[in-house]
């Protein structure tokens, strides 16, 4: 959809929400001295938002908490959040913050071309052990226990060394995530994910997403997120759901049911006390639709967890 499916109006109240926020596919910037791009950066910043880029990105966080969103899959982060995002794979991490709170250096991230990987595996035949990793990767994978560890490690080794040296911990950090046992990488979005984004598109789910993200627990309102981006409910709707795969009620449901999830692993709160937190409006409601998510009652998982 263009700004001439809107009204006058609206078509500029969208506009002046997208000044200076066209996320939509980031530009990466060749790093002439080295064969994969590092970076950090802080939180809030330009670059910590829903966006998409051809090339392949490992994702550290490492400080805070928050959630997150690969594709149409929705979960919590902490602290030595270790992910692998494919190529052209929307994603955002959003941190939990206080007013006017700022996290310095939250991010660590590596991005590389894939063609990259193909024609280094050409001349150096170890180096084709990773291309498996890169076709899982279109699902975007979370990487737990010890290869996180070890995979965050790897990731700040790289930021402190140069020249052959970073060469080394760049190989290092591809064995890492090569050899990741079954058990200790959760894959993300699901396998028939294909969002249709554009620079609009990316921008308008970045204004939702913050929106959602910041009142998930309270009362969140399709009316007001179709609002926000000048659009009425119907076209927003079909909108939003072209731009990222799922209906919005679905995004809000399954971001409750991340934030239930880590209450149900950190705390010892009751399980209906957990319901109302995140924004469930009855039990038996919350119990259903977690039992759908996860295969398994809240009480069964906090058991299997904290077990």
């Amino acid at each position: 959809m263009s700004t001439a499916d809107l009204s006058e109006g609206a078509a500029a109240r969208l506009a002046e929400r997208l000044v200076g926020m066209r996320a939509n596919r980031e530009v990466i910037p060749a790093d002439p001295n080295h064969s994969v791009r590092w970076n950090e950066h802080d939180y809030p910043s330009p670059l910590a938002r829903w966006n998409y880029h051809p090339e392949y990105e490992i994702h550290l966080i490492r400080k805070g908490t928050g959630k997150f969103i690969v594709g149409d899959h929705i979960g919590t982060f902490e602290a030595g959040h270790v992910s692998l995002v494919g190529s052209g794979l929307p994603h955002d991490w959003v941190s939990d913050l206080e007013p006017g709170e700022v996290l310095e250096r939250r991010d660590a991230v590596v991005q590389f071309d894939g063609k990259w990987v193909q024609q280094a595996a050409s001349m150096v035949p170890e180096m084709a052990e990773i291309e498996p990793l890169l076709a899982q990767s279109a699902r975007g994978i979370e990487f737990l226990g010890r290869s996180a560890e070890l995979a965050a490690a790897a990731i700040e080794a790289m930021g402190s060394s140069t020249g052959l040296e970073r060469l080394h911990h760049m190989f290092q950090l591809f064995a890492v995530l090569a050899h990741a046992p079954e058990d200790e990488r959760r894959y993300l979005a699901e396998e028939w994910f294909r969002p249709q984004l554009d620079g609009q598109a990316a921008a308008v789910v970045d204004i939702v997403l913050e929106y959602v993200f910041s009142n998930h627990a309270g009362t969140v309102k399709m009316s007001e997120a179709a609002a926000l981006v000048g659009m009425s409910e119907p076209t927003f709707s079909k909108y939003f759901k072209r731009a990222t795969g799922q209906n919005f009620s679905d995004l809000v449901r399954k971001l409750r049911l991340a934030h239930a999830r880590r209450l149900l692993e950190r705390s010892d709160k009751a399980i209906s006390d957990i319901c109302y937190e995140v924004g469930f409006s009855n039990l038996s409601n919350f119990n259903r639709h977690f039992l759908s998510d996860a295969g398994e009652t809240p009480r069964h998982y906090r058991q299997r967890v904290k077990g």
